[in-house]
């Protein structure tokens, strides 16, 4: 396993739940976590949804927004703010400043796609 993985920022690609997404680290000779960079444009909110089995945790490293756990009210965060979102819980995150909102995605056990859910919300 590569122990200095270089950041590779032409590798960002667009999710339809709303931002641009980075792997950083997704591996399964290290299952029990993953590292992606987020980017969500100012404005923007994402998807309301849950990861089936997995605990994610953001780090915000730039920008500001307000970010929406369970039932919750929205909550505002800011550069090197950590959010702690446990597993099977609805989240959305929203860009509220004027340039990218930032963040680190860390999940244990890794990221799956197939442990994606989307939320619909009645309304």
């Amino acid at each position: 396993m590569e122990t200095v993985k270089a950041f590779k920022p032409d590798s960002e690609f667009f999710l339809e739940e709303g931002c641009y997404i980075v792997e950083l680290h997704n591996s399964a000779e290290d299952a029990g976590c993953s590292v992606a960079r987020a980017r969500v444009e100012p404005g923007e909110t994402t998807e309301l949804h849950c990861l089936q089995d997995i605990v994610e945790r953001y780090v915000i490293v730039s920008g500001s927004g307000e970010v929406e756990i369970g039932r919750q009210a929205p909550l505002r965060v800011t550069a090197m703010d950590t959010v702690i979102i446990p597993a099977a819980v609805p989240q959305r995150i929203r860009n509220t400043g004027d340039t990218d909102l930032v963040f680190l995605c860390i999940c244990t056990p890794r990221f799956d796609p197939e442990k994606y859910r989307q939320v619909i919300t009645e309304g």
